[in-house]
């Protein structure tokens, strides 16, 4: 547009609409100046949501410019979602842009990772940048099955009665129910009774609701594996329990260690390590629990195996067990679904902390979830994820072997990590605080220890693609040397 024919005269100008002053827009830009002006305005708040702008000619008359500038300007705004034209009613703003906050500065990696980490720290260390994250426990979260998702919960959905919109039982749906007990059957050798499961938001509620129980109840101590998960030792010390330390070798936890009245195990591939518990073991567990003591079986990793055959659940030999397993590594960690088999001694009062938690989980997540379990479909998903999760193991093994040459890997056998081990000297948690500094997240081995061991890294391989899985373990090497 012509600027001549525009100009405003001299002095006090127009509208208080806005403050607007056309003499701030620049030659031959009125149309794109007014409409960022307008833009800012919904920004902050000025023209809020509903909010009805000037009619075209009046605002083109009281800024003394032509009609055609503010109606282009409007239309800029129509056209990007701000603002709606409603016929006689006119333009009205109807979203204004969400805005992200400023964020916050990341924390030093020297404060991420810390040799006496408090509860924040994994949330601390998801929300800390890193180009390359090899965090244990995280499955192939590119993999989720979308399309099977949507399929299911549109045949849900359209199957799905009004009072199942309402509060149900705090066990859980009795189709999800049905459908785990079904699951375990097949995959863990489990028989059990859906009466017998409560579904809960993942193992980390499984044990808190445990834990209080077992409070209680007047338990005061469980123990854990050495090395054993930081994660878990967290929630049982929430609950008030005592986590002594037993040790973990190549046949898992030395049982005849045992001196609590309750123990948490990961039999079918222990964290951080990665070992299965020796037959010997088990039968030893078993004659324990026998004589009074109480055993949390963490089924972890349980259906993510590679070179070996699949190990039954101690729940599938003895069942006075609390047994927990989730879809977490299966799927994905953010549906939060888990369950959690509850001995009879125990039964009431898990379903009575679990009623007073949350009054049960979201339902139509379980449903959806069951019509997966039922029609097969996450067994299809599983063989998909594990030749996946196989191929970027062996490339992790590959990069170790090439840039950390003097590592011990454990664990390679199963699961969706490997441990490596480094020689008496090496500072892991300086180490993995300086990997995070060159981009590469993964977790020192310390973390996971309450009695002296060999330094190491416990890193995730599922999540990421051979290539950044190569280029990562090299950023560990030359970080190890530097050290």
């Amino acid at each position: 547009m012509d600027r001549a024919k525009t100009a405003p005269a001299e002095g006090s100008i127009g509208s208080d609409f806005l403050q607007l002053d056309v003499r701030e827009a620049p030659p031959g830009g009125l149309a794109d100046w007014l409409a960022g002006q307008l833009r800012a305005a919904v920004a902050d708040g000025r023209l809020p949501v509903g909010g009805r702008l000037p009619a075209s000619r009046v605002l083109a008359a009281e800024l003394r410019v032509s009609r055609g500038v503010v109606t282009e300007a409007y239309q800029r705004l129509i056209d990007d979602g701000h603002a709606a034209g409603r016929g006689r009613a006119g333009t009205v703003v109807v979203a204004a842009p969400v805005l992200p906050p400023a964020p916050a500065p990341a924390p030093p990696p020297s404060k991420v990772i810390t040799p006496l980490p408090g509860a924040e720290v994994f949330d601390a260390v998801r929300a800390a940048p890193a180009r390359i994250d090899l965090t244990p426990g995280v499955p192939d979260l590119t993999a989720f099955p979308r399309a099977a998702w949507l399929k299911a919960e549109r045949a849900v959905l359209d199957d799905l009665e009004p009072a199942h919109f309402g509060y149900g039982d705090p066990r859980g749906a009795p189709a999800m129910r049905q459908a785990v007990s079904h699951w375990l059957a097949r995959n863990r050798g489990i028989r059990v009774d859906p009466g017998e499961i409560i579904v809960v938001s993942g193992v980390a509620q499984a044990l808190t609701l445990v834990g209080e129980v077992l409070r209680q109840h007047g338990v005061g101590t469980v123990a854990v594996e050495d090395p054993g998960s930081l994660g878990a030792r967290q929630h049982l010390h929430h609950c008030g329990l005592a986590t002594p330390p037993v040790p973990v070798d190549d046949d898992g936890l030395r049982v005849a260690d045992l001196n609590a009245p309750a123990v948490l195990v990961t039999p079918a591939h222990q964290f951080p390590m990665g070992v299965v518990l020796g037959g010997e073991r088990r039968r030893h567990l078993m004659r324990w629990a026998a004589e009074g003591g109480i055993v949390i079986e963490d089924d972890y990793d349980a259906e993510h195996r590679y070179d070996r055959a699949p190990v039954p659940a101690v729940r599938s030999m003895l069942p006075d067990v609390c047994y927990t397993g989730s879809v977490s590594k299966l799927l994905a960690p953010a549906l939060r679904v888990g369950w959690l088999l509850a001995p009879p001694r125990f039964r009431d009062d898990l379903v009575a902390a679990k009623r007073f938690a949350d009054l049960g989980n979201a339902v139509l997540a379980q449903l959806v979830l069951a019509r997966l379990m039922e029609t097969g479909e996450l067994e299809r998903q599983l063989r998909v994820v594990r030749a996946r999760h196989r191929r970027r193991r062996d490339a992790m093994i590959r990069a170790l072997a090439t840039d950390l040459p003097a590592a011990v890997v454990h664990g390679a056998a199963a699961g969706l990590h490997l441990t490596v081990t480094f020689e008496p000297g090496v500072d892991d948690v300086a180490l993995a605080a300086a990997a995070l500094a060159e981009g590469v997240k993964a977790q020192p081995l310390s973390w996971h220890r309450q009695r002296p061991g060999r330094p190491g890294l416990v890193l995730g391989y599922a999540a990421r693609t051979a290539t950044e899985i190569a280029e990562g373990v090299a950023i560990l090497g030359r970080v190890l040397r530097a050290q």
